[in-house]
């Protein structure tokens, strides 16, 4: 299956008329953050695919809207978010979608106390949130998770120097922890064609969205 990941800008080549036929062979779409929620609007109702998504920190017009939702005990969600146009909001949540285990975590270091922003003690609280449903799918469907979507970068994967830019360390506990295939982050801007895109960490495959990135998992959509 083809997942199209998108984060931080607004790419022409997305967000064009030619969008259907450009992806037209996708089957889910993820956003690691920092997209307006018109944007991935457009996408959803293009592409008429699942979209789920997290909040970076920027772009939190609809933030706190969407942090009065509940989930379940085991912290899987399966109703669309209300607003929009079906674009899946999954920080703090497991998400079963095309046969994929999704968790969600957003927002970045913590570096000014503004919304959606996190120590990395704090961020591994909102791991430990996850646990249960995440035991519940090793239990039920034989492993943990396949994605984890997040803003923020693992600390020294892809990340930078200054404090909002850092990645966090709890990140790199979960991937050695609960093996996730593919952890998919945005926040970190790249300018250059040569710059790192996807690292190998342990079992998973860390991977930058900037922009919009394809993945092929090369295994038959269900």
């Amino acid at each position: 299956m083809k997942i199209l990941c998108v984060s931080d800008q607004i790419d022409p080549l997305v967000y064009t008329n030619t969008i259907r036929q450009r992806f037209a062979d996708v089957d889910l779409v993820l956003s690691a953050g920092d997209l307006p929620m018109d944007y991935l609007d457009f996408i959803v109702s293009s592409l008429n695919k699942p979209l789920l998504f997290v909040f970076g920190n920027h772009h939190l017009e609809d933030y706190s809207y969407y942090q009065e939702g509940q989930t379940s005990y085991t912290g899987i969600e399966d109703d669309h978010a209300p607003k929009g146009s079906g674009a899946i909001h999954i920080h703090g949540k497991a998400k079963r979608e095309e046969g994929l285990i999704i968790a969600g975590l957003g927002g970045s270091m913590r570096y000014n106390r503004a919304e959606n922003q996190f120590t990395d003690f704090q961020m591994k609280m909102e791991i430990i949130k996850l646990i249960p449903a995440l035991v519940f799918n090793r239990i039920f469907r034989g492993r943990y998770l396949d994605i984890l979507l997040t803003h923020a970068s693992p600390q020294g994967i892809h990340d930078k120097e200054d404090k909002c830019h850092r990645g966090f360390k709890s990140f790199l506990w979960f991937m050695r922890k609960f093996k996730p295939r593919y952890l998919i982050h945005g926040h970190i801007h790249l300018y250059d064609l040569s710059e790192v895109r996807t690292t190998k960490y342990h079992d998973t495959l860390v991977i930058n969205a900037y922009s919009h990135y394809l993945i092929d998992t090369g295994e038959k959509h269900e």
